[in-house]
């Protein structure tokens, strides 16, 4: 059982993250104001008076007198010396103090701090009269005993008023957060709802679409990769009614001749023999035409799909150029081709036989396509060090820089340029780049303006058994 999960808009999950971090913050600050101040006061009072009492404890007796009076009266806190003979106080006037005025309470702490083998001891009280908590310090000195006391003052009240300011602060900072994280929610979401609406309109088939940019890192970069991918797909779709267009031309003028041909023979030169047989052969070249033709767009999706295998072995590159080259005899009678070979007596390689052939085949017939107007096509081989290179030239007008990389495309067709209808689809180049890449041989192209253009690749010398 498939459970559908909830989904939620940009729109509304911005909102919702913006005003969750919003009352975060703000509970955080309520919890260091109304509750840690407490604890945050109290310890720096203990910290305070640890600080109070080492100085205490480091001071001669000499300038005892002097220094408890400068602390008591710095720090607000009272302080008692008493010694055998005397007993001397400082600052016992102020509000809180509990020393010197027979609070039996605090005699008696004072006196099991006295018996106790501390040289320094704290002990935390409670004032009975105030209702606030205080800490007595006891130091040991050589004539006597020096107490600290420092009642902590109660923060309850100004807690209060805190918590009453912080419950009209949180309410006054939700609707301010509330109204920020709307205007910024839309800010950031607008861009990206824009997006998708584009983006949507793209996957039906509108290439005029553009992405536009606004600012945001992340979003230009989203805008700027479907922006690439938009000019993609306007170009496979144009190069997609090209391929139609010439497949259909293609194959369409063969259909036509055949049908006008067998006319012929069925109305006119069925009688005569020679003319008649005449006639059937330009039907069954026809047809062998149309077999090229299709059966390029077969091995190409075969290929591409991964569903043709390689069948490597060792065989003679230079015997198979020079059987194909024998099989374009006809157009070198009849159309006056040139054919230059340049290749070594023997090249053994290891490869697919039957591809490599098929790579030869497009690349002459692409070469003838495209010549210039002496008809010459050179095929080249030579050596370089366990490599072979194959080149395979024609003296046409040449190929823009800019068209390079589209000529391997399978539905690229440069018509400009195509002077002559041998084999017309527009993927021989395209069976020619898979071949290669499934060899995983490296393959290339040279075009001088009005000069010619040169295909190469490279095939690997066969390994001598040893």
């Amino acid at each position: 059982m498939n459970i559908k999960k909830k989904t939620s808009s940009i729109n509304f999950k911005t909102l919702f993250y913006l005003i969750t971090f919003s009352i975060s913050i703000l509970l955080l600050l309520w919890f260091f104001q109304a509750i840690y101040l407490n604890i945050s006061y109290e310890h720096f009072q203990v910290k305070n008076l640890n600080k109070i009492a080492n100085t205490i404890n480091t001071v001669s007796e000499e300038n005892l007198h002097d220094v408890l009076e400068e602390i008591a009266y710095e720090n607000e806190v009272c302080i008692e010396y008493i010694t055998p003979y005397q007993t001397l106080s400082y600052n016992t006037r102020i509000i809180g103090c509990e020393l010197g005025r027979n609070n039996q309470s605090i005699m008696k702490s004072q006196k099991e701090m006295i018996e106790s083998n501390h040289n320094m001891q704290a002990i935390r009280l409670v004032n009975q009269e105030y209702k606030a908590k205080a800490y007595l310090y006891k130091i040991t000195k050589q004539n006597g005993f020096v107490f600290v006391y420092n009642t902590l003052e109660d923060l309850s009240n100004a807690s209060i008023v805190l918590k009453g300011q912080l419950i009209y602060l949180t309410v006054i900072a939700i609707v301010f957060a509330c109204t920020i994280a709307y205007f910024l929610s839309h800010k950031i979401t607008n861009p990206i709802l824009d997006i998708t609406e584009k983006a949507k309109k793209l996957g039906q088939g509108n290439h005029d679409i553009v992405f536009e940019e606004n600012g945001i890192l992340e979003i230009d970069e989203l805008a700027i990769s479907l922006n690439n991918a938009q000019k993609e797909l306007s170009k496979t779709d144009e190069l997609r009614r090209d391929l139609l267009a010439n497949v259909s031309h293609d194959l369409k003028t063969p259909l036509t001749m055949i049908k006008a041909y067998a006319e012929m023979v069925r109305d006119i030169s069925y009688k005569d023999d020679e003319k008649r047989d005449e006639h059937l052969n330009i039907i069954i070249s026809e047809t062998d035409r149309l077999n090229i033709l299709v059966n390029d767009l077969l091995n190409l999706s075969k290929m591409q799909a991964d569903a043709d295998t390689l069948k490597k072995e060792n065989f003679d590159l230079t015997k198979e150029i020079k059987e194909i080259i024998k099989k374009y005899e006809i157009i070198k009678e009849t159309e006056n081709y040139i054919f230059q070979i340049e290749v070594p007596e023997k090249a053994i390689i290891y490869a697919d036989k039957n591809k490599i052939n098929q790579v030869i085949y497009n690349l002459i017939n692409n070469a003838i396509n495209y010549t210039g107007e002496d008809k010459t096509v050179t095929i080249r081989m030579r050596e370089e060090k366990n490599k072979y290179i194959i080149e395979i030239s024609d003296t046409g007008k040449g190929i823009k820089k800019e068209e390079i990389d589209l000529i391997w495309n399978k539905y690229y067709k440069n018509e400009k340029n195509h002077k002559r209808n041998i084999v017309g689809t527009g993927i021989g180049l395209s069976i020619v780049k898979t071949i290669l890449e499934h060899h995983h041989f490296e393959y290339g192209v040279n075009s001088i303006k009005n000069k010619g253009t040169t295909f190469y690749f490279k095939v690997e010398k066969a390994k001598k058994k040893k």
